[in-house]
């Protein structure tokens, strides 16, 4: 019967060998520290097989056991120890081997298919930590992949909407060359009447530039908005004033409906040049002779929704995601009309009013209705 001290002892035993033997452990892996995870962990296996042998035998050394009984448990322990050491190894050594040649192998999947837009997929069953590595791969080159395919999109629609702008840039540049042409030479019938047309086309010019200039800005997040309190009705009339010359030429009527006392905190300059842009683009599109319809109505959350109704033919149902884009017409071989003056047919009026509502914490949209097709801005009320 083992006494108290008995136990003490061999408690104070096992703590002190156990002790030196990781104290060894840990300085071994710090001098290997920048070793494989192989090595760490036989390191660690290495250690916990002389713990307990180290202990068992110095239990045993202070129990008075008989010499040729230390040594049989000796070897006993020595060969064991070695043998697991060594199937630990090979077994461990070769999962580790696989999890991580796997997932090197997916990490370079993945960097050698983002650029072409392919993904790699999570490996089949293994540690749980590497098969968690893996899934993160995995859903990282999803991730990857979408975002490739969303700039490769966005270039797209760059490139096109260049090459519109570019289009558009040459019609009134081919103009002012052949008139500046004919006067230089003295062919022109109408002197006077070239120069006006010259100066009708550098407004039209400028007003494209201007609008590349401010679609810039909204893009860029440049755009500084001076808000105060205005009156609907207000910027509602000196919108219709700008574009009223080209609608009387065509018959066009421009009515309000609902407008009267509707208050809203914006930027009057900002928010008068995305109501002519909608009014501008429903005088583009009406038949002549007919009307437009400007109406205001209040949203829940305090929101406030502008509509423009005209009565042309509006677009196609499924272009209508897109008539905000810049540079997108439903027709690309059309050119933009000097009558209408600004960017006309380029593709930038209702692209700005989609960036000047988004900077105003608003939204816009389009649908087609019976009897017309219907712009809506809508904007917070307070």
């Amino acid at each position: 019967m083992l006494s108290a001290i008995d136990y003490l002892l061999i408690v104070a035993t096992t703590i002190v060998c156990t002790g030196v033997v990781m104290g060894g452990a840990w300085w071994a892996l710090h001098l290997n520290r920048r070793g494989s995870i192989v090595s760490q962990t036989v390191i660690l296996l290495v250690a916990t097989v002389l713990s307990i042998a180290a202990t068992t035998l110095a239990v045993l050394v202070e129990m008075y056991f008989t010499a040729h009984d230390l040594t049989v448990l000796a070897w006993v322990l020595a060969v064991s120890g070695l043998i697991s050491i060594a199937a630990a190894r090979l077994l461990l050594g070769r999962r580790v081997r696989t999890s991580i040649t796997a997932l090197a192998d997916s990490a370079r999947r993945l960097g050698d298919r983002a650029g072409a837009g392919a993904g790699v997929e999570a490996d089949g069953p293994g540690w749980r930590e590497f098969e968690t590595l893996s899934a993160e791969l995995e859903e990282t080159s999803r991730r990857l992949s979408s975002a490739r395919a969303e700039i490769e999109a966005l270039d797209a629609d760059r490139r096109q909407s260049i090459a519109w702008i570019s289009h558009d840039l040459r019609t009134p540049l081919t103009g002012l060359r052949a008139m500046a042409e004919a006067l230089e030479a003295g062919t022109a019938d109408d002197p006077v009447a070239y120069a006006r047309g010259i100066r009708g086309r550098v407004d039209t010019l400028s007003s494209m530039v201007e609008d590349l200039f401010e679609l810039s800005r909204l893009q860029s997040g440049t755009l500084v908005l001076r808000r105060e309190t205005v009156e609907l009705l207000d910027l509602v009339s000196d919108a219709v004033a700008d574009v009223m010359p080209v609608a009387q030429q065509r018959g066009i009527r421009i009515v309000h409906r609902g407008i009267e006392g509707r208050v809203l905190r914006a930027d009057p300059r900002e928010l008068t040049r995305a109501l002519a842009n909608l009014l501008s683009n429903g005088v583009r599109h009406s038949p002549e002779g007919g009307e437009i319809v400007v109406s205001a109505d209040v949203l829940p959350r305090d929101r406030l929704v502008l509509s423009v109704l005209d009565q042309g033919p509006g677009v196609a149902s499924e272009h209508i995601g897109r008539i905000f884009e810049v540079g997108w017409r439903e027709d690309p071989a059309r050119t933009q009309s000097d009558d209408l003056g600004g960017s006309g047919g380029a593709g930038l009026g209702l692209a700005i009013v989609r960036g000047i509502a988004e900077a105003h914490g608003g939204d816009v949209s389009a649908q087609r209705v019976d009897g017309g097709f219907r712009l809506d801005l809508v904007l917070p009320a307070g």
